[in-house]
């Protein structure tokens, strides 16, 4: 065969082949190059970023996940002019945590509104249970506006994000948050954090909006929270958990205790949201035009509902000024304490129960300072015993009255019975004979009720006092462990409806001095009260009373706070001594019946009262004969 020899064609082929190979290794070399200094370049960037300040805590919610930025970007076509907004870094699940010594707060900005408020000091249900009481936590708490835009979309701040910054104004923490919808165009949230303080200055207000949004109707805000259960007794801090709101330029208000209530009241300064000891506010300078008001009562069955105590919710209108919105507010997230609160002098006590009218009155310039004034220097169980003795002291002369009146009506009893036996076919004229036997005798029957009359106001305003007394909460004396709950001796394995599933002492110390002090009194009057004809027999009805109050009193307080129980037992054992000294020291009935065998001998000029009424039972009689 011939050999094949090389020609200049084959050599020219080669050539070429080489140079490509050449070519293509050094356009691999670059690449690789190139992406190691997008790698430098992008770590360079990150190491730029400015590092969190130590009043910004910005935590990544671990949910934050691919899914997160898909929902973003799936948002953008929805959000119109707010699509920027969802496209900036903060479009994210981070939060903003403002702290000083008294709260914390997590602000998210998703929805720009708070997600965590923490009460610092305040342990949940008893004290060393480690567990910090929250008003906020866990998403049961919203906070909404709803956007109308110029191209009829309806957006709700609650699902866009806002950018926050942080800053600081002395000693005041300050978090801007914007839902931005152009550089110049935004919704603020602005909150500022005082050192010791519970109350934020809080801002809502809009720049450049006038071009997106639809200015002709005000925007609607949305504000709901579920109350978490915080005390040991879920019944009764269920019962001092209401919403309370201020309306007309200072009246105040309050939903009721029913399973749904509402209300829809006009020019509103504030709304709360209150809880036993603690309670949510949100407050504006600008009242709102009206506002509709929802409560909404979570526990009905006390052995299961143990969660939550109520739903609140609250909508109210932001007016446009001038295509904008601008509202300068307070949120207040703290404790109901009397002192706190009234030093802010925004008729914020009234949300503290005090009482209404005379009994608040007692309440703030009476108990309290001296209250205050024994919590100094006295453990808080005996301050309320040294109370006790104060308030019985200061009725004991209310006490005397009473017991004398008592003493008097005894002494007449059978000079009464005579009466009702010699005149008991004639009621008018026994009536007629009755009233002369007390004007000679100068008894006033009424006089034993006045006294009891002048007490009410003292019993009602420290039934008022006790359960509003925050200074009380997780403070114990003797047995009971906390003196604003229940003091359960006894742990029952099954639960009695209206009594629960415990025994607490103090009610039966209560119970069983009511009784003897009821004894004492009713038993008495029963004695003293001179049977009507066609009219109930009393003495029997008072009896009963002796017996059913204190059973009343043992179901009723089995889950009332430990210290109104303990006040009422000190106070009924008091009182019964007071009663004992006068009875056995002071009074003399035999003195009694001598002083009013006398007073039947002197004339006896009648008083206005006593001369109508004998007028009255004159008419009656002349206009009984003339009928016969």
């Amino acid at each position: 065969m011939e050999e094949k020899k090389l020609d200049v064609n084959s050599i020219i082929g080669f050539g070429l082949i080489f140079v490509i190979l050449i070519w293509v290794m050094y356009n691999s070399q670059q690449s690789e190059v190139e992406e190691k200094a997008k790698q430098a370049q992008k770590e360079q960037v990150e190491a730029k970023k400015p590092q969190v300040t130590s009043i910004q805590k910005v935590e990544t919610d671990s949910t934050a996940t691919v899914t997160d930025s898909l929902k973003v970007l799936q948002q953008k076509s929805a959000l119109g002019a707010f699509a920027y907004s969802a496209s900036l870094p903060s479009a994210n699940n981070d939060f903003t945590t403002l702290e000083n010594e008294v709260v914390r707060l997590k602000i998210a900005n998703k929805g720009g509104y708070i997600v965590e408020a923490e009460m610092k000091g305040f342990e949940q249900f008893t004290k060393g249970s480690g567990k910090q009481v929250h008003l906020i936590k866990e998403g049961n708490a919203n906070f909404n506006i709803e956007l109308k835009t110029n191209d009829n979309r309806s957006l709700n701040t609650q699902d866009m994000y806002f950018e926050p910054t942080v800053s600081k104004d002395g000693e005041n923490q300050v978090v801007s948050l914007k839902l931005k919808a152009g550089n110049n165009q935004f919704l603020e949230y602005r909150y500022v954090l005082k050192p010791n303080e519970y109350m934020l200055d809080f801002a809502i207000r809009s720049q450049g909006l006038n071009t997106v949004l639809n200015t002709s109707n005000p925007l609607n805000l949305d504000w709901q929270i579920k109350t978490y259960r915080n005390e040991k007794s879920v019944s009764y801090e269920n019962r001092y958990t209401e919403l309370i709101f201020e309306y007309e330029g200072g009246k105040d208000d309050y939903l009721g205790q029913g399973s749904s209530t509402s209300d829809e009241p006009v020019d509103v300064s504030y709304i709360a949201f209150k809880q036993h000891f603690f309670t949510s506010i949100l407050l504006t300078d600008t009242p709102f035009e009206k506002a509709v008001v929802v409560s909404e009562n979570l526990v009905k069955d006390e052995e299961k509902d143990t969660l939550f105590t109520k739903q609140f919710k609250a909508s109210v209108p932001l007016a446009f000024q001038n295509g904008e919105v601008n509202y300068n507010m307070n949120w207040y997230y703290g404790p109901t304490d009397y002192h706190i609160l009234n030093k802010y002098d925004k008729n914020l006590d009234e949300i503290v129960p005090l009482g209404w009218g005379i009994f608040g009155w007692i309440n703030r310039y009476i108990f309290i300072p001296t209250f205050d004034f024994l919590i100094l220097f006295l453990p808080f169980g005996i301050a309320i015993i040294v109370l006790t003795i104060l308030v019985r002291i200061a009725m004991s002369p209310v006490t005397y009255k009473s017991y004398l009146s008592q003493a008097k009506m005894k002494v007449l009893r059978p000079e009464i019975m005579e009466l009702n036996t010699k005149f008991g076919k004639d009621p008018m004229k026994k009536q007629q004979e009755t009233m002369k036997l007390y004007s000679k005798a100068g008894v006033n029957p009424m006089a034993g009720c006045l006294p009891a009359l002048l007490q009410i106001p003292v019993f009602y305003a420290l039934f008022s006092f006790f359960p509003s007394a925050i200074d009380l909460r997780q403070k114990s004396f003797l047995w009971a462990d906390d003196l604003s709950s229940f003091d359960s001796v006894i742990n029952l394995p099954f639960y009695i409806p209206f009594y629960g599933n415990h025994v607490s002492l103090f009610p039966i110390l209560a119970s069983i001095a009511i009784f003897f002090y009821m004894k004492m009194t009713t038993g008495d009057q029963a004695m003293s009260a001179p049977p009507q004809e066609g009219m109930p027999d009393m003495g029997k009805i008072m009896k009963m009373m002796i017996y059913l109050s204190p059973i009343m009193m043992l179901f009723f307080f089995n889950n009332f706070a430990s210290g109104l129980s303990l006040y009422y037992f000190i106070s009924n054992t008091i009182t019964i001594g007071i009663m004992l000294v006068i009875k056995n020291y002071i009074i003399d009935e035999k003195k009694i019946h001598a002083q009013i065998q006398e007073n039947k001998t002197k004339p006896k000029s009648m008083n206005r009262f006593q001369r109508k009424m004998q007028e009255m039972m004159e008419e009656a009689e002349k206009q009984k004969n003339l009928k016969k």
